[in-house]
């Protein structure tokens, strides 16, 4: 599994550098310690470093110029600087140089533990994020070679003997897997075959046959839908797997591959580097490729035309301006609006909005909306009505060329403030594994309106709120924090 991440202290003061390193111990955060500027710059460069506790003053390198090096390195890492009250000019220049909290000295330990969690969970934010669009960026090359491959001037035998290795290997890559295949259905129709790997030391035609509706791949092309497990032991359908001995990570995931109309196959990835898991958004871009994957092996007729709506390689360039958004800001509601933007935008949707549960009154709260300056959605909606609350109770998306055709349609809330019907992409906002609330747009287009399209448009969304909420909580610790400091300060 993955290492925890420490703390990386620096204090030129023995007393406070092994206080600070016994107070994180006793909270269960284990620390480094450096006594200087030169120190502490080499020890940061320690991936599992997770935050820097830096005095700002040391001697010979100044803390500030430690600060400075630290942000042009490692920007994503939080510094938290510790000051006296009398240093607030340093103290302001260091909030300046993008440090993430001050501490005033003597230290309390409580609010010590409690900045440097925060700091945490900053850099394991940051760092998925960043990891998220390195793999959309990925994702859209992959998706590219493909088409391309696709749409090549090559005979058909020879464009399906190329296609599977650069699947698997496309896999192996988005998904920063370690292991990776592609089956494909055998001519008999009852097994998969393995026609394409990646890390393993086997030849393809070494592989065994998979039974239809049996291991992982089988029972996803038997009932088309994607798998993703991550306790393979804990798991009793897949308890050979397990016990085989074959893989280093129990966590997989597995998506269907279909063409012209039927499953074809599954594209498999395990054992990602420390034994992560696998998320939603990498189920996401998982069932993209493996998409994109079916439309290349599909044998297209003559004078063919493609299917209308965003291409895959679109949707990747949307779903990676929305992590653009979450990256560039911080203040939550503007984070909201930046990352709905780039959906208005590539579908000619008006409006675009996002709601939360407010438990309060248990409705659905406006958070965020862009209308392009045409029309507005609600600002409130009762929970559990329409398909807007079936999306919420479920946590499955809703994609509806006419949504008035549908049962569950409820006019007083899918459709936006002037109640007016049309094309509905209803998306479900899930944050470890519970659906918070929703997102919804209304394309002018009813060919955006497609189960893929928001399939991959709720994951984007779900991680730009769950980078929103985390800098919220953050903003208001850190006021509470503030208060305490007044409060005291007065008595």
């Amino acid at each position: 599994m993955t290492a925890a991440p420490h703390v990386l202290v620096v204090d030129d003061e023995r007393f406070f550098r092994e206080g600070i390193r016994d107070a994180l111990a006793a909270a269960g955060i284990s620390s480094v310690t450096a006594a200087g500027g030169v120190e502490a710059l080499d020890l940061a460069s320690d991936p599992n470093v997770g935050a820097v506790v830096l005095d700002l003053v040391l001697p010979a390198m100044d803390g500030l110029e430690v600060l400075r090096r630290l942000r042009d390195r490692q920007p994503s890492l939080p510094v938290i600087v510790l000051s006296a009250y009398a240093d607030q000019e340093r103290v302001l220049e260091a909030l300046r140089l993008g440090a993430f909290d001050y501490l005033a000295k003597p230290l309390h330990d409580e609010e010590l533990a409690l900045a440097v969690r925060r700091a945490f969970d900053r850099h394991a934010v940051e760092q998925g994020l960043s990891r998220l669009c390195a793999r959309i960026a990925a994702l859209d090359r992959s998706l590219t070679d493909l088409a391309e491959l696709s749409a090549a001037d090559i005979d058909e035998e020879g464009r399906q003997a190329v296609l599977p290795a650069r699947a698997a290997a496309a896999a192996a890559e988005v998904l920063e897997a370690g292991k990776t295949s592609l089956l494909l259905v055998s001519d008999d129709g009852a097994h998969l075959r393995v026609a394409a790997a990646t890390g393993r030391k086997q030849a393809i035609d070494e592989f065994d046959l998979v039974p239809l509706g049996t291991g992982a791949a089988g029972i996803a092309v038997a009932r088309s839908e994607a798998i993703v497990v991550n306790d393979v032991g804990a798991d009793p359908r897949f308890a050979d797997r397990a016990v085989a001995g074959r893989y280093e990570s129990g966590a997989f995931a597995v998506a269907p591959v279909a063409s012209a109309g039927r499953t074809v196959g599954a594209l498999c990835a395990t054992d990602r580097p420390g034994g992560r898991s696998f998320d939603e958004a990498d189920v996401a871009l998982l069932r993209t490729l493996a998409r994109e994957l079916g439309h290349a092996l599909a044998v297209r007729p003559e004078g063919g035309s493609e299917s209308p709506g965003p291409t895959d390689a679109q949707l990747a360039e949307i779903a990676r301006r929305i992590c653009d958004a979450t990256a560039t800001q911080i203040d939550p509601p503007r984070l909201l609006g930046a990352a709905l933007a780039p959906v208005a935008a590539a579908l000619a949707a008006a409006p675009v909005s996002l709601y939360l549960h407010d438990a309060a009154s248990g409705e659905l709260a406006r958070e965020a909306e862009c209308d392009g300056g045409r029309r507005s959605d609600r600002a409130r909606i009762a929970r559990g009505r329409g398909l807007t609350g079936t999306v919420l109770e479920t946590g499955c998306p809703v994609a509806a060329a006419s949504p008035s055709l549908d049962a569950r349609f409820d006019p007083a809330v899918d459709t936006p403030e002037d109640g007016v019907s049309g094309p509905l992409l209803c998306l479900p906002i899930v944050l470890r594994g519970k659906t918070l609330g929703v997102a919804r747009a209304f394309p002018a287009d009813p060919a955006c309106c497609s189960a893929h399209v928001a399939e991959v448009l709720a994951a984007a969304l779900s991680a730009a709120v769950r980078a929103a909420l985390l800098s919220r909580s953050l903003v208001e610790a850190i006021e509470e924090v503030a208060s305490v400091r007044r409060e005291s300060r007065a008595s």
